[in-house]
């Protein structure tokens, strides 16, 4: 429920409302481990750590047509639980498993630092040769702040018709 969510929220329900299934997946709730530099995923083509929330959301990226990846800012960069997600894909890279989708970045911060975690977050897509629909970022520290943010609610749209024009370009 926190501003991060609220934009993507903002923008998966402008898609499904046109027609688009779309699913939300926090990682609040989620245990992912980091990656532990093992490389047995360069044989394996998949992360060999188990046992955790991981694989799943894997499946998810890999099956998605367009990624809407969101992270909120903590202490100038991207927080631990989506930067453990990223560093456990370079499992996925060695098959460009993620290459040739589309995705949009999300990030909120307080104050400042959003550009730093959308450089971090660019930098997942564009190692993964995702096609980049473009980014929201906001600016929001108590739950529900960013809704005061006009400029990034707004991009918050404009980003979903743009996922809906992609999707849908005959309408």
């Amino acid at each position: 429920t926190g501003n991060t969510a609220l934009l993507v929220t903002t923008i998966l329900n402008r898609v499904r409302e046109a027609g688009i299934e779309t699913e939300y997946i926090s990682l609040a709730d989620k245990e992912i481990r980091p990656c532990t530099g093992c490389e047995a995923c360069k044989e394996a083509k998949w992360c060999a750590t188990e046992e955790d929330d991981w694989g799943s959301i894997a499946e998810k990226m890999i099956a998605c047509e367009v990624l809407v990846i969101g992270a909120p800012t903590y202490y100038y960069d991207i927080n631990g639980q989506t930067k453990n997600l990223i560093d456990r894909t370079y499992s996925l890279y060695h098959d460009r498993r993620l290459s040739g989708r589309r995705a949009v970045a999300v990030t909120v911060c307080a104050d400042r630092g959003c550009e730093r975690t959308l450089q971090t977050i660019e930098g997942f897509l564009n190692t993964h040769e995702f096609s980049y629909l473009g980014y929201v970022c906001g600016k929001g520290y108590a739950p529900g702040d960013i809704r005061k943010d006009e400029r990034a609610m707004t991009q918050a749209r404009q980003i979903a018709d743009k996922i809906i024009r992609y999707l849908r370009p005959d309408d």
